[in-house]
């Protein structure tokens, strides 16, 4: 038991509030929905980062390296200034949506390089240029180029030539619940002495100037020599302490309306009062050294290839403790507790991998403020919104309020839930919090999020979008995770999975053929025209995909009935009701099966009632692969009720035995497969996934063949032709979404659930089904064995090769080759199908965090357990 595994104990029998303070403040708050109040949806304009330094935000806050309490009361993080920079580094700089040739996109190079669950020790670092930022190089050149050109990157400009740039480190350690120790350390990796300015920035999110009654209270924060003193009327009094000279600078968090807008200031000292004091020495901080918002200003001049050191303590309450104890102490805590989770036979970079995703999924939680209905309405104390902005966006999502700190996909480009995103981040999670991971899973469920028709919300630029639901997998696996013992957590899933369930039969469902639509179901580009629109002709897409995850869903539900029933037999019916609806399913997407090409493909279902197949193969042909789950004997006998359902099918409903009636004795059990792809069909399938010319790559499985390379696919539907090719990199097509590609590259979350389909079916016929693995190759393998083999290819996107390079890292001679910067680890959004160099997203945790899981599970793989 580590100490890190008893605070996390603590922390979930409310005993002490570890979790209470933490990383949990945002990397990007302009440019976001929530900040959004213009007449058509125009976020990216209506609040652009140029407004960002001086314009209080309504929801919530933004830093580098950022904490802030779990209310978002109070809000600590580093500013940083060069000297030769137009402003201050308070956030991380990107394009906007219109800016980037390839969508919005973070221009910054930062890491996340540790963690532990409860936030007792962290470590981020940052490199930041010396020479000027090159704001608006980045934005002109990128904007003057296409789609298939590369982005231009901030290493592409120059400023990190000769290594003249500042690697700062942020370390922080809680010494208790409230006291946070932190040093900041500076190092410079020029060739030259240069001077840094360094500030860390204490302040409070505005709740007081938006006009709400009983909400008026202004907190302050009083600075002096070294010291930031806080008071707020429900928080608290807090304290931040800075060592060394230092010289304390104060301002307000308001709006400063008359550099936006011409107008009168709420305060004579607005929130880019610091800002513009020390970058054009305007007397626009409070000389009485009291504000809402205030910094400890450090002027470090650091020999070439030397550091320095600044150390702060933030506590609410007496400090307890040396701070260099207090971090050296949380470290080795931090090293004890990660070395206890590697299973044996981890390879050290397998468990720096491990840990450095465990590190971006803790850092990668944000505190997410939004009240749709007061959003839509806008506030009392400020203009109403216009007519587009009430009647647009999520107006039909009044009911929805949050207030939570949620593991966001990513921090700068997607600084908001996703409903399925954020299920695969917490099958990663719970190997490390599993309370965590359950209260997440339970928190879009509650009555403030699910819609009350039962749909979960998608995210927030359309919540009532549509992403697969992989809500009951996930709740299923983190059960499993969790030592399979807490039943009331699966109990309250289940209770509110028969509700959205239900909405997806009675809302994508729409001929009740069993066959479903759903839209893109979050893979964008996936298709020949986006999947989320009109179609092109008069009918329904009915959708492979779309038809796989209403198996899988249904399946996943049958197993949570079935466990649940070992305690309460009530579930025993709703067991049979889900394998029916299973039955049904499966059955009903043969239809969309292609028995010449041996593949499952989406079809358009004319008016007139003709189908039109659209002939690509994709993930949506795979997907099927992943409703698979294996009833045993000891089930059938101790549920009598399902046993007679399943005789009765198999005896009245004979066709219905390709997916129903696979047996096996094992260990003197009797085991029966229910699977969408039945054992006719299994190896066909598994001979195009597992084809080097077609999905397996090096590095896992594309999301499209590469057999539309040479060959794309084109259809002509109405009037206009349509196409979709192979493109293993950014898409070509804005189809759907900026840098988002379904066409070829390598996805984490469609891998990983093949992955777990290819178990499930070796647990069923264990060694005694081989298979030609890659195709042509002539070497044949069991499935455990292959599925092995594909979680070590995606374990060797992050590991190094007999080259000595990481893949992800392409071939960036910087980052694949620096000693300063090959081992500091992102999870990109997702990867090349060919090299396996990382592409979107490129700090995105969040599900290719799922590598966590792949190397912690991997050797628990191997065996054979039973089946439900």
């Amino acid at each position: 038991m580590t100490s890190e595994q008893l605070r996390l104990d603590s922390a979930a029998a409310r005993e002490e509030r570890w979790r209470s303070w933490g990383p949990y403040l945002s990397e990007r708050a302009w440019g976001t929905v929530r900040e959004d109040y213009s007449e058509f949806g125009e976020a990216w304009d209506y609040l652009p980062h140029d407004h960002a330094r001086s314009r209080a935000y309504r929801w919530n806050e933004d830093g580098l390296a950022g904490i802030c309490d779990e209310r978002q009361t109070f809000c600590f993080a580093l500013a940083l200034w060069n000297g030769k920079d137009p402003i201050l580094k308070e956030r991380i700089f990107g394009l906007t949506g219109q800016e980037g040739n390839h969508g919005e996109d973070a221009k910054e190079y930062w890491w996340y390089l540790d963690s532990t669950p409860t936030h007792s020790w962290m470590s981020w670092r940052y490199h930041y240029p010396q020479a000027e930022y090159p704001y608006t190089e980045l934005v002109a050149v990128n904007r003057g180029r296409s789609r298939e050109e590369p982005e231009y990157e901030l290493l592409d400009t120059g400023v990190f030539d000769e290594d003249r740039y500042w690697a700062v480190t942020a370390d922080y350690a809680k010494a208790n619940p409230s006291d946070m120790c932190i040093k900041i350390t500076v190092a410079n990796r020029g060739p030259k002495t240069a001077t840094l300015h360094v500030l860390p920035t204490l302040w409070f999110r505005n709740t007081w100037a938006w006009g709400l009654p009983g909400r008026d209270d202004k907190p302050s924060i009083h600075a002096s020599d070294g010291l930031l003193y806080a008071q707020h009327k429900t928080f608290g009094e807090l304290a931040l302490r800075g060592d060394g000279e230092s010289t304390p600078l104060a301002c307000d968090n308001e709006t400063n309306a008359q550099r936006l807008w011409g107008l009168e200031n709420r305060s004579a000292y607005p929130k880019d009062g610091i800002n513009d004091h020390l970058i054009h020495g305007t007397d626009t901080v409070n000389p009485d050294l009291v504000g809402t918002k205030a910094a400890l200003h450090y002027v470090l001049e650091v020999p070439a290839g030397e550091s320095r050191e600044i150390r702060l303590r933030l506590t609410q309450g007496a400090p307890e403790g040396e701070l260099d104890e207090v971090l050296a102490t949380r470290k080795a805590e931090a090293d004890e507790y990660f070395s206890s989770l590697m299973p044996p036979g981890t390879t050290p970079d397998e468990a720096d991998v491990a840990r450095a995703g465990i590190a971006g999924l803790m850092w990668g939680k944000q505190f997410y403020h939004f009240d749709v209905s007061r959003w839509l309405d806008g506030d009392p104390g400020s203009s109403p919104p216009p007519a587009g902005h009430r009647e647009g966006r999520n107006s039909a999502w009044r009911h929805m309020s949050s207030f939570d700190v949620i593991s966001m996909p990513d921090k700068w480009e997607y600084p908001w839930f996703a409903a399925w995103d954020l299920a695969f981040h917490c099958v990663a999670i719970a190997h490390v919090d599993p309370q965590f991971a359950k209260e997440q899973m339970l928190l879009l469920l509650k009555d403030w999020y699910l819609h009350p028709n039962g749909q979960i919300p998608a995210y927030e630029w359309a919540f009532g979008d549509v992403n697969p639901p992989v809500h009951a997998w996930a709740s299923l696996k983190i059960f499993e995770l969790d030592g399979s013992r807490d039943y009331e957590f699966l109990g309250h899933i289940m209770h509110k999975m028969l509700l959205n369930f239900t909405w997806w039969v009675n809302r994508k469902d729409s001929n009740g053929n069993n066959l479903f639509e759903g839209g893109f179901l979050g893979l964008d580009n996936i298709g020949p025209f986006d999947r989320s629109a009109s179609l092109p002709v008069a009918g329904k897409l009915e959708q492979s995909d779309g038809t796989a995850w209403m198996a899988m869903y249904a399946l996943n539900l049958l197993e949570i009935s079935l466990v649940l029933a070992t305690r309460d037999r009530v579930w025993a019916d709703i067991a049979t009701k889900f394998f029916e609806h299973f039955a049904y399913i499966a059955y009903a997407a043969g239809e969309l099966w292609d028995d010449e090409d041996g593949f499952s493909y989406d079809q358009i279902k004319k008016l007139d009632g003709k189908a039109v197949p659209l002939k690509v193969r994709s993930t949506v042909g795979l997907l099927p692969l992943c409703a698979t789950t294996i009833l045993s004997s000891v089930t059938l006998v101790r549920l009598p009720e399902l046993s007679a359902r399943l005789r009765w099918f198999l005896s009245e409903k004979p066709e219905f035995a390709d997916v129903l009636g696979e047996r096996r004795i094992q260990s003197g059990q009797q085991q029966r497969l229910l699977s969408a792809v039945g054992p006719q069909r299994l190896s066909r399938v598994l001979m195009r996934m597992l084809d080097t010319e077609e999905f397996l790559s090096p590095y896992g499985l594309r999301t499209l063949s590469r057999a539309h390379l040479a060959e794309p696919f084109s259809v002509r539907l109405g009037d206009h032709d349509f196409s979709i090719g192979y493109e293993p990199a950014e898409s070509r097509s804005g189809t759907f979404g900026g840098n988002s590609n379904w066409r070829g590259p390598i996805w984490f979350p469609v891998n990983f659930l093949l992955i777990e389909a290819l178990r499930s079916y070796a647990r069923f016929y264990h060694d005694d089904v081989l298979v030609e693995y890659p195709t042509r190759s002539g070497v044949k393998m069991p499935l455990a064995q292959i599925a092995d083999d594909l979680s070590d290819r995606l374990i060797s996107l992050f590991t190094v090769n007999k080259e000595g390079h990481r893949p992800l890292w392409g071939s960036d001679p910087r980052l694949r080759d620096h000693p300063d910067w090959k081992d500091l680890l992102v999870f990109p959004e997702y990867f090349h199908g060919d090299t396996g160099a990382g592409l979107g997203a490129m700090h995105q945790t969040g599900w290719t965090g799922l590598v966590v899981d792949l190397i912690l599970s991997r050797r628990a793989n191997h065996g054979y357990a039973p089946g439900y």
